[in-house]
This record gives C-alpha cells, structure tokens and sequence, in this order.
C-alpha cells in the first residue's frame, strides 16, 4: 500500500489505515469522489466511511499524480487512466474536452478510482498441467470482473518465460499487449511488476494493432492480451495463430455459451483455434477454476480433477 498512501491525501489514508491489516489486504479499489463519501471495495463489497471528500482532496491527489504538471500526462487524460509506481491504475472522470469529436483530455476531475494491483506469484502453477502439452496451449480464461483473470495471465507470462527445468518446460519469449496497462503496469515503459527474463511489453498499445507490432519487431513464442472481444481483436488473434504463435488472453463472461452469443468470439470458437477455455468463478480468492473446457467446449472436468 505504501505507493497508494503516498499519492493520497492524509485525510484519506488516515481514514483508510483506520481498517484491521487483514481488510487492507483483501482492498481492491478505492474511491474518491469530491462531495461524497470515501469508499472502498472489500472482496465486492463496498464499504464507505463517515468522511466526505473535499475538492482540496481532489486537488492534492491530482497533483501529487501529476507530479504537480498537469499537462505532463496529456495522452494518459485521453485514456482516462493514469498508471502509478506498483502498477495500480487510477481511472478518472470528470469534464470531458473534445477536438473533432475526439477525445482530447478530461478537465474539472472530480471521481478518481484508484485499481489496487496486486501479484500473486504462483497463482498459476496450479494451472501448468492443463494448459501444456509438449508446448503452451492456445488458452482463454472467462469470467467475471475481479475473479482472477489478469492475475493469472501476469503469473503465467513470467512462469512461461521462466520455464519449468524440473518438469522439462524450456523459458520461451513472451510478448505482452497491455492496452490499459494493468497486466504489466508499466511507468514510463518498465513494467513495475514481477516477471521472467524473457517478457516484453507494448504499453497503452491497442490489443489488435500491438499484436502485429510485436510479432513483426520481437518474434515472441507466447502472446498474451487481456480483455478481447472487439472485432479487430478476433482478426489479430487469428492471424496471430496462424503465424504459430500461442496465445494467452482473458474476456468478460460466465461461462461457453456466454461467450459463444458474440459474434466476433464466435467465429473464432467456430474455428477451434483454442485448446481450452478455463472458466474462473468470483470467490474471496481470485483465480479459483470453476471448470475446464476443450476445444469443441466440452467439459474436463473429470479429467484434469478440477475442484
């Protein structure tokens, strides 16, 4: 939490601080809204404390985000995120300004909600027998916000980078398209994160777009991307496949048939490009596997003994 306190106001953090350490632990976002009170979600739950948010709070954290020049983040307020030392990410809103219809920044911030990143090494050793076989899987973790997806594919870019010597694993290149900066959660390019040897990233990049770039500039073994689902997104993943290249990535849903009723989905699930598709649940731990499907989208479950 040390990065967090350190770009709050103490009147918050103060009030944050004020919790038993088992709760902070288990903190996923903290809101901050000028004129309404300061909240936090717990595992889902939001709970809100009796302090209301001034704008000199709003202010303060603008500035202390900012590092105290505000047209410093320019590209940042067009994405309507700032990414912060840890790699927690701190989403804002307020006055949009637009230029030919186009996003141009935002002004007057009055709601931040600060994303706490946190990593989970080894969350996704668990999962090694069912996604390789002689090679990585083609995989697509589902599920809901918050059940574990972008955490397992952090661990398992920097196991697959690693490799496993005991289990005959050899460490391959990881190529990683992080749109929103929350896999890697790179500042100013350099990912703040754990990872193996042999990872690179394309920060704030478009998934579709960085998908091309990287296998054209660095020939990765493993591409990973987190929350597809846009049209140009489904074409970059095939052509990514046919050009021999697993990948890894996450999208929003809760279970085949979920995903299956969008269209651009679909027409990958209909090509059977993915080896499996693990389907994670909400649970106070994040990345607890629900089910395990193959290629057609039939069950495992009896084989790989997911509980």
């Amino acid at each position: 939490m040390k990065n967090i306190v350190a770009i709050l106001p103490s009147s918050i953090s103060e009030q944050i601080l004020t919790l038993p350490e088992t709760l902070i632990d288990m903190m996923e976002e903290i809101r901050v809204r000028t004129n309404r009170p300061l909240e936090v979600t717990i595992r889902g739950d939001a709970k809100f404390f009796p302090y209301i948010v001034t704008s000199e709070d709003c202010e303060h954290l603008m500035n202390k985000l900012s590092k105290y020049s505000f047209y410093t983040l320019e590209e940042e307020l067009k994405r309507g995120y700032i990414t912060v030392e840890g790699g927690h990410r701190v989403g804002l809103a307020g006055k949009v300004i637009l230029e030919g219809g186009q996003v141009k920044g935002i002004r007057n911030l009055s709601s931040f909600n600060i994303r706490i990143a946190r990593e989970k090494i080894g969350i996704a050793e668990k999962m090694v027998p069912l996604l390789y076989r002689e090679q990585w899987l083609h995989t697509m973790f589902v599920g809901s916000p918050q059940s574990g997806k972008t955490t397992i594919l952090r661990d398992l870019a920097r196991i697959i980078s690693t490799g496993i010597p005991e289990k005959g694993i050899p460490p391959k290149k990881v190529g990683i398209v992080d749109e929103r900066s929350e896999i890697a959660g790179c500042v100013k390019g350099v990912p703040q994160l754990q990872f193996g040897p042999r990872v690179d990233v394309l920060d704030a990049c478009p998934k579709a777009e960085g998908m091309m770039m990287l296998i054209r500039s660095m020939s990765p073994d493993v591409l990973i991307i987190d929350e597809i689902g846009r049209e140009e997104d489904g074409q970059a993943i095939l052509e990514a496949v046919n050009a021999g290249i697993t990948l890894m990535m996450t999208t929003h849903g809760s279970s085949y048939q979920d995903i299956y009723k969008r269209p651009t989905l679909r027409k990958i699930l209909d090509l059977q490009t993915i080896d499996r598709y693990v389907l994670l649940k909400r649970d106070q731990h994040p990345g607890v596997i629900e089910d395990v499907l193959n290629t057609k989208g039939v069950s495992l479950h009896s084989k790989v003994g997911v509980t």
